[in-house]
């Protein structure tokens, strides 16, 4: 798209979205920092429906299996269609640090009805217990085994997540393409993501405002993925998916609001996607916050409805 600069101005923003992030704020306003407080803590209080998420529902058509990992079994969150044309492996969010492969039943069971793909979410191994390469690897052997399923039958393989969940996509894309020779995905959902591990202008900007993501948060979360490396050397195109040779990639969607920390990284990486030869959309919603897929509001189900037509289209 052709950013229009008044997209970006208070004007734009939906008075519900506004009101979604002064709710978000207040919700926010007090809790304990993982860092604090231990990460385990607060992934136990997500999971309870405490804090600014919602409450996970929990879908009764989910189900979980198990493949091989590098050190051990990978657990995948499974929700499918009544017809499967393939596969769309969803890699969840929460900063490398929180979140489950669980959390997000009702977003799976979106992408299955409305894509007829069947949605797998992937219990990557989280730091700061286990750092990187523990996380990636657990998505890069994910997606070999969705790539080798799938070659048998000729179905089409999507990725897609959100936040830390898009870098991961897209660091597995460049895995299976540079360690591998395989570029096996149609298409590539990459929903508010952080694509610069060393922090882009929005993101060191951002400043102390708790509206789910922080300044703060990012440098503390990038600590925990990236132990004892410095800004300057997370951004080696291994790491930050921003700086890599991105030649050779799906057709991929770029979702943002204009009050998201990583704004920056999605405004980059949808340009470098494009220079790279690569087909790229740009869904940018006025106001919306980091996250804000999670609270439901006129841009929520706006995205999610573009999200699911951008997977339809790219997949024919």
């Amino acid at each position: 798209m052709k950013l229009d600069p008044a997209l970006f101005s208070d004007a734009a923003i939906p008075p519900e979205t506004r009101s979604v992030n002064e709710g978000i704020v207040a919700a926010m306003s007090g809790m304990a920092e993982w860092w604090d407080v231990g990460p385990q803590k607060v992934r136990d209080a997500r999971a309870r429906g405490e804090g600014a998420f919602p409450a996970p529902a929990k879908s009764d058509r989910a189900r979980w299996v198990e493949i091989d990992g590098p050190a051990g079994k990978i657990k995948l969150r499974v929700v499918a269609p009544e017809k499967s044309r393939g596969i769309y492996l969803h890699l969840h969010g929460g900063g490398h640090v929180l979140g489950a492969a669980d959390q997000q039943d009702r977003l799976l069971e979106h992408f299955a009805d409305n894509t007829q793909l069947t949605a797998i979410s992937v219990e990557y191994r989280l730091a700061p217990e286990n750092p990187y390469p523990a996380g990636p690897d657990d998505c890069e052997a994910a997606a070999l085994w969705a790539a080798k399923h799938l070659s048998d039958f000729g179905a089409k393989l999507a990725i897609g997540g959100e936040s830390a969940g898009a870098h991961l996509s897209a660091q597995t894309m460049l895995r299976l393409r540079d360690k591998h020779g395989l570029t096996p995905f149609h298409a590539a959902n990459l929903v508010f993501g952080v694509f610069d591990l060393g922090l882009t202008p929005s993101a060191r900007a951002f400043g102390a405002e708790r509206l789910i993501l922080r300044t703060v948060d990012i440098e503390k979360f990038g600590e925990a993925f990236l132990p004892g490396l410095g800004p300057e050397d997370r951004r080696a195109p291994h790491l930050s998916p921003l700086y890599a040779n991105l030649r050779g990639l799906c057709p991929a969607l770029f979702t943002i609001g204009t009050r998201d920390a990583l704004l920056d990284d999605t405004l980059f990486m949808h340009d470098r996607w494009v220079v790279a030869g690569n087909r790229a959309e740009l869904d940018v919603y006025p106001g919306a916050c980091h996250g804000f897929i999670a609270f439901p509001c006129a841009q929520t189900f706006a995205s999610l409805q573009k999200q699911a037509a951008f997977l339809n289209a790219a997949l024919g």
